[in-house]
């Protein structure tokens, strides 16, 4: 098997945890970062949730393409799944990504599941942010989640109006 891709667009970013041979800038059209997904383990409990990002319907999406050797496909699947999939509120799919200098190729993305129950669309900032702001869990607090993804989405570039308006609202 071949070279393959990754798409990471929120904590893959600045943590993937695999190896690989190349990082690229990349867009996905179709689907947007969104804190939609409810999270009971990493960043809340199930008596506080908090939200973690997934990829949503609709728009664009701009994040990093991460080429991986095909001698580690299994590995890095594994690994993936272990890491993405442990609820099952993702949907793993093969999708196109444009890459920064004009090549598409696909990649592993990860898609939020609309009809899970840790699926929480359309909220706007304000609500986002009550959510994110008193939520901790096994991976620590919600809030430093959120700064670390725009902190890392600065470096590279990468504006989030969004995510930006949510950490603004935090405890207002």
């Amino acid at each position: 098997m071949g070279d393959f891709w990754v798409f990471g667009y929120g904590s893959l970013i600045w943590r993937p945890g695999f190896a690989h041979v190349e990082t690229r800038r990349a867009r996905l059209h179709g689907y947007r970062r969104s804190l939609c997904i409810r999270s009971f383990i990493h960043r809340g409990t199930p008596e506080h949730p908090g939200l973690v990002l997934g990829l949503d319907r609709g728009g664009s999406c701009v994040g990093l393409a991460f080429r991986v050797p095909g001698d580690l496909h299994d590995e890095v699947i594994a690994y993936l799944r272990e890491r993405e999939l442990v609820t099952n509120v993702y949907l793993e799919r093969r999708l196109a990504v444009h890459l920064d200098k004009g090549e598409t190729v696909e990649a592993i993305c990860y898609v939020a599941d609309r009809t899970h129950q840790q699926y929480v669309g359309g909220l706007d900032p304000a609500e986002a942010a009550k959510l994110v702001s008193g939520s901790n869990g096994r991976s620590g607090s919600n809030r430093e989640y959120v700064f670390n993804t725009l902190e890392h989405l600065e470096a590279l570039g990468i504006r989030d109006h969004w995510l930006e308006e949510v950490a603004r609202r935090f405890d207002t």
